[in-house]
């Protein structure tokens, strides 16, 4: 199977971060604290956030931009380095005032013991300037992607997706918060189970489900939502309909960065030339893949297709 009539054209726009991950051996516990002792014998550094969707695109083979904010600081060179190394076009904004946004991950026996977090929100200045960038790269993609991680660097939102409308794009967006009226015109929304229960509340079945999401789709004008159900898969809610898609069954060893893949996944199929409904079970498929590797990882071509 081929997944490509043409090689999508991906922009990603969002919160930029870096994730760090120090192994180690755990083989006693502190005598200053009842905690575990980890000897770190190796770290990895990788692309996190909106970074790591630009990266999972770019492992679906498509030509991708990152528009981001990071630091005048070494983890702002490492994302910079990263991207560069990956053929991700880099647009990043270096803000002198904060910090690049960090995810250390302690990791002893293959297990998460300890996840520490650095963040500072982007200046007004860099983000008025970001989305002067943003609206000049606009014309050059096929598919613009919003990584929101609440973390400051999709402020302009509203304005991002008006602009995208108008040259007729298609719109993802992997929302946050407790307000998505901020993501009204975009074309598919990708939130989460614990992310949609915030906006329209609980649901006692199916039905029900059905009917809220629907709701919020309608009201926010979208083309579709994608609700991640984690192990019960995924639901596409389009006018008129909702397609439900099993999960790929297999064991679940890590969900860091899964959302980031599937959304990744999504806009490549889409900007390849796929309906929607065979871009999400591809999406689906490459969900499944990559809850069984450790961390903020990817998922390929061959592994996809075979």
């Amino acid at each position: 199977m081929t997944i490509s009539l043409k090689t999508p054209r991906l922009l990603v726009v969002g919160d930029v971060m870096l994730d760090r991950y120090w192994f180690g051996e755990v083989s006693r516990i502190s005598p200053e604290a009842p905690v575990p002792v980890v000897r770190v014998e190796r770290r990895e550094e990788r692309l996190g956030g909106a970074a790591n969707v630009a990266r999972n695109a770019v492992a679906l083979g498509a030509q991708t931009a990152l528009l981001g904010v990071v630091g005048q600081d070494e983890a702002g060179d490492v994302v910079q380095k990263l991207l560069t190394d990956l053929h991700i076009d880099s647009f990043l904004n270096r803000d002198p005032a904060i910090s690049t946004i960090i995810k250390l991950r302690v990791i002893g026996r293959q297990q998460q013991l300890l996840r520490i977090d650095f963040e500072h929100p982007p200046t007004d200045t860099v983000l008025r300037n970001k989305l002067t960038q943003y609206n000049a790269l606009l014309p050059q993609y096929d598919v613009i992607v919003l990584s929101d991680y609440a973390k400051g660097s999709l402020v302009n939102v509203v304005e991002m997706i008006a602009a995208a409308k108008r040259l007729g794009k298609r719109i993802l967006v992997d929302p946050k918060g407790d307000d998505f009226a901020r993501y009204k015109g975009a074309s598919i929304l990708t939130p989460n189970k614990s992310e949609l229960r915030q906006i329209v509340g609980s649901w006692k079945n199916e039905d029900e489900l059905t009917t809220k999401a629907q709701h919020l789709r309608e009201s926010l004008d979208l083309e579709a939502l994608l609700l991640t159900r984690s192990e019960e898969g995924m639901t596409l809610y389009t006018e008129g309909q909702a397609i439900h898609i099993p999960t790929v069954a297999r064991e679940v060893y890590d969900v860091s960065g899964a959302g980031d893949t599937v959304i990744a996944a999504l806009a490549t199929m889409l900007g390849a030339g796929m309906s929607i409904a065979e871009a999400v079970e591809i999406a689906n498929r490459a969900g499944g893949i990559v809850v069984g590797k450790l961390g903020t990882a990817t998922v390929t071509r061959e592994e996809l297709f075979g």
